[in-house]
């Protein structure tokens, strides 16, 4: 037998820095042997004796409408919803037994609350699968044990954190409870208490049983119709090409025959990269050791709420009448050769890298170093880029979907993703806004290198107890995509923030360069660590949920543009070109305002998805048919158009253009031109003067009106000139050939260096934005997010009877009335938001925050949340008008003025050019 105590004085003392107390004082002698048992600790797995049996439990059926491949806690889930929403010719194959590959050793906790809406709900669903809807539906207990989570704070920072998720959690019913050390130390009296700031208790959190869970959905899905075939490996999956050119799933191969099927669901967990690559389809996951430890039986430690410590990097699962030990380390253990021979299989564990938890863990619980250590549970988990799961179709197949990638929370997240999954193959989409789950969100160039996969899967996973700050960025993988300003940007100071794999500037230093770095795995494996890193020391200022320290910096940035100029890089935008014959009929489908005026026209849209939620908002300029003058502008004998869309979410965008004219048969060609352009915005009250010095063209408001375009000469270089405005000011974007980047910035500069004009980043665009009340994709507007619900009417040509994706939900929706709808809200207190927090309605929860920012120019803190009416109805502007409203931010109320339109310019002279 191991015991705390000893395994970190034999290992600690030698490797890391000086112990807590409690271990340094102990003059006990234990063995310094580690137990070498290696079990999970659960009554029941569904591991059979002798290995698996030679044959599939069940006949293979010919065919079926859906395969879904893998039988852990994704798998199980999935193949459970899609049987309950009426997929009944759909299967389960799993090479083993259920679970046999990651699932079974989890360790099975749920915590409800998280910093993010939409992942309050899936777990939300999860919880009410496992605790009551499948023992309804089947009379068969999963194992669920409601015993309560503790999240534990040694700071301020993080006690914050902790009354951000508390706020959150009143708008959607979850209890929860912010303790003092007192209070702590009565719900759990074995616990030190005296290094805590306090801590949050969610007493309906509690522990799931992957055998109990998966069996009892297994059943459950059997039921409705569905097939679970265990011991079936998948061989190969059979992909065909249709007549237009798009490749789509035919047929799963086994052993035991092969299963005709248009429709893969990958849950393979660790092995998802493998039966990737069958079909030509890229998943970007690692597999890593993943480890807990589980201690012999502790007096008093019975009905306890599992605890995570996350600034110690541990959490304490509660396993009867003792404790699973484990956490995450800075320095994991990847798994390169993944095997396919490891059903019901774990690692010897490393105490090496392991031990570091077990300090965290003594000093949470002192009588665990007196505590012995019954077994090791270390096993293979898949991780992400950014600690996210990867879901929904793969670009490279149709009927190629991923459920896979779930960074050791497969269980936690199974029920609600298993609901979307399903709802995403039966629907096209999933119900809910999934884009942070769906693989669409990273480029094509990066989900097949190797670098970045595995820099950026490290430091999620270093990084997965850190507190969740609103402007962190990651340091791993850096400079993937750069854009020509980038260098003389570097130069003058630029803080980049990194998206969809650019480096895009965030603000600008006054204290000169600072550079971002080669990642140096925060030192871990040897590796020597980055000093005198600025990039990193200017972050670690931004760790606050107060104003930054540079927030004055930010101030002036926005001022600058309102007061006289500001130069805006946006070079990281997304841009297409639509041609051919089809051009103009995909045009009318696919985008909700009518594209189809004259030539030199630019017009702000969405595109919508079915069900009418906003996919994409955008900006379309048809263009003049002629000759290629690439990459300004494409051969076209007919209609044209470009687009311009967010950088951020471009392959998102490109992806479901190119599904909608797959889906509709449309005759066209979408062509990217994102890496050959850059693009810059000139924007303020100077920004006429100054471009008119740069540009051969007559700038006035006839001859050059907003929302147009044309091709115009800057400093001797052709450039695309659009008249448009993201920050609300008078402005022009210039989109430039890459080759001629350079000499057209430094014109401009030149040009408006004696109006003062600066360089801004996207750290003012997003106050300049919000204070105008323009929406940020993915934030005030979300594929769960109707244009009407988001105040973006305007944008929809309802008046006219051209067809578009999504229209007839919006009649609908405007025939009934609203039931939920965007509002603006301001704050008098100078206190910073950042979104999620709850939004009140005479006392009442009626929604949350999604964005805020702190608005310069009216020197006020302003956000826009969706609001619902709590009996039902519809969210009429008397609704709004008459309520009194309020914002809570980390447990404390403030009243807020309810605003219907933006407060800063709301007859938008100043986009016209009128300064009065």
């Amino acid at each position: 037998m191991a015991f705390f105590g000893s395994g970190v004085r034999r290992v600690g003392l030698a490797l890391r820095s000086p112990l807590p107390p409690l271990c340094r004082t102990s003059s006990r002698s234990y063995s310094s042997e580690p137990t070498k048992e290696k079990s999970v600790p659960y009554e029941k797995t569904l591991k059979q004796e002798g290995g698996a049996s030679s044959g599939p439990t069940k006949p293979l059926p010919k065919s079926a409408d859906v395969v879904v491949i893998g039988g852990g806690s994704l798998g199980c889930q999935t193949i459970y919803h899609l049987a309950k929403m009426g997929v009944t010719n759909a299967v389960l194959l799993e090479r083993d037994r259920l679970t046999a590959g990651t699932t079974w050793h989890t360790a099975g906790l749920l915590w409800q609350l998280r910093p993010s809406d939409v992942e309050v709900e899936l777990l939300a669903h999860t919880r009410n699968v496992v605790s009551k809807d499948l023992e309804e539906e089947t009379g068969l207990h999963t194992g669920w044990i409601q015993n309560g989570g503790l999240f534990i704070a040694s700071n301020k920072q993080r006690l914050d954190e902790y009354k951000r998720l508390m706020s959150l959690g009143k708008v959607y019913g979850i209890e929860s409870h912010v303790l003092s050390p007192a209070e702590t130390k009565d719900l759990y009296p074995l616990m030190n208490v005296n290094d805590l700031y306090g801590t949050l208790y969610v007493p309906k959190d509690g522990t799931m049983d992957p055998a109990g869970t998966c069996t009892t959905l297994s059943r459950a899905a059997n039921a409705r119709g569905a097939t679970v075939i265990e011991n079936c490996p998948v061989t190969g999956i059979q992909v065909r090409t249709d007549d237009f050119g798009v490749k789509r799933v035919r047929a799963v191969e086994t052993p035991h025959g092969t299963i005709e099927t248009p429709c893969v669901v990958n849950c393979a967990g660790v092995w998802a990269t493998k039966l990737g690559e069958m079909a030509g389809v890229k998943v970007p996951l690692i597999a890593m050791h993943h480890a807990y430890v589980v201690t012999e039986r502790i007096e008093g430690i019975q009905n306890m709420p599992n605890v995570r410590d996350h600034d110690a990097s541990v959490y304490l699962r509660l396993q009867g009448d003792a404790l699973s030990v484990g956490g995450y380390e800075r320095n994991p253990i990847f798994w390169d050769e993944v095997s396919d021979k490891f059903a019901f299989s774990l690692f010897d564990l490393d105490w090496d890298v392991f031990m570091q938890h077990i300090e965290g863990a003594i000093n949470r619980v002192p009588v665990l170093e007196q505590t012995g250590i019954k077994s090791t549970v270390c096993g293979p988990e898949s991780f992400t880029a950014d600690h996210k799961p990867l879901m929904g179709e793969a670009p490279e197949v149709r009927g190629f979907f991923l459920g896979c990638g779930f960074n050791s929370a497969g269980m936690m997240l199974g029920g609600g993703c298993g609901r979307e999954l399903a709802h995403w193959i039966i629907h096209g989409r999933p119900d809910k806004d999934m884009y942070g789950y769906d693989i669409r969100r990273f480029h094509h160039s990066l989900t097949d290198n190797k670098r970045w996969i595995r820099e950026r899967s490290h430091e999620s996973y270093a990084k997965n107890y850190s507190v969740v700050f609103p402007f962190d960025e990651p340091l791993a993988s850096r400079n993937m995509r750069r854009d020509p300003f980038h260098q003389v940007l570097t130069e003058q100071g630029c803080v980049f923030q990194e998206r969809h794999g650019w480096e895009r500037p965030g603000w600008f230093n006054k204290d000169g360069p600072v550079p971002v770095k080669d990642y140096d795995y925060y030192g871990a494996y040897d590796i020597e660590t980055n000093v005198n890193y600025k990039y990193n020391d200017l972050l670690g200022k931004e760790y606050t949920f107060d104003f930054p320290p540079h927030h004055d910096v930010i101030k002036s940035e926005c001022l600058s543009c309102r007061n006289s100029l500001a130069v805006f890089n946006m070079s990281y935008f997304g841009k297409f070109y639509l041609t051919g014959p089809d051009a103009k009929k995909a045009a009318d489908w696919l985008f909700t305002a009518d594209v189809n005026k004259k030539p030199g026209s630019t017009v702000y849209t969405c595109m919508l998805n079915k069900r009418g939620g906003a996919e994409a908002d955008l900006t379309v300029s048809r263009l003049e048919p002629g000759a290629a003058n690439l990459p300004l502008a494409p051969e076209s004998d007919g209609d044209a158009y470009y687009l311009a869309i967010g950088g951020g979410v471009a392959e998102h965008n490109w992806n479901h253009i190119r599904t909608v004219l797959q889906d509709q048969g449309f005759r066209c060609q979408l062509t990217d031109h994102s890496e050959d352009m850059g693009m810059i915005s000139i924007q303020g009250p100077k920004s006429r003067e100054v471009l008119q010095e740069v540009l051969d063209t007559d700038l006035s408001n006839k001859a050059f009106p907003f929302s147009t375009h044309k091709i115009v000469n800057a400093a001797g270089h052709q450039v695309r000139a659009m008249r448009l405005s993201f920050v609300g000011e008078l402005g022009w974007e210039l989109h430039i050939p890459r080759d001629s980047c350079i000499p057209v910035y430094r014109a401009v500069m030149a040009a408006g260096s004696k109006h003062g004009i600066i360089n801004s980043g996207y750290r003012a665009i997003d106050s300049l934005s919000i204070e105008k009340g323009y929406r940020h994709w993915h934030a005030d507007l979300r594929p769960d997010d109707t244009p009407l619900e988001a105040g973006l009417a305007f944008t929809c040509k309802l008046k006219s009877s051209t067809p578009f994706q999504g229209r007839e939900r919006l009649e609908k929706q405007k025939e009934e009335g609203l039931k939920r709808r965007i509002v603006c809200f301001t704050i008098d207190e100078k206190v910073p938001m950042f979104g999620l927090e709850a939004i009140f309605r005479n006392g009442v929860p009626v929604g949350h925050l999604r964005r805020s920012e702190y608005g310069f120019y009216i020197d006020k803190t302003l956000g826009y949340g969706y609001i619902r009416n709590p009996d039902g109805g519809v969210v009429s502007a008397d609704f709004i008008k008459s309520g009194e409203f309020s914002l809570e931010r980390m447990g404390v109320t403030y009243e807020a003025k309810a605003h219907l339109k933006s407060p800063f310019d709301p007859e938008n002279k100043r986009v016209r050019g009128i300064y009065d």
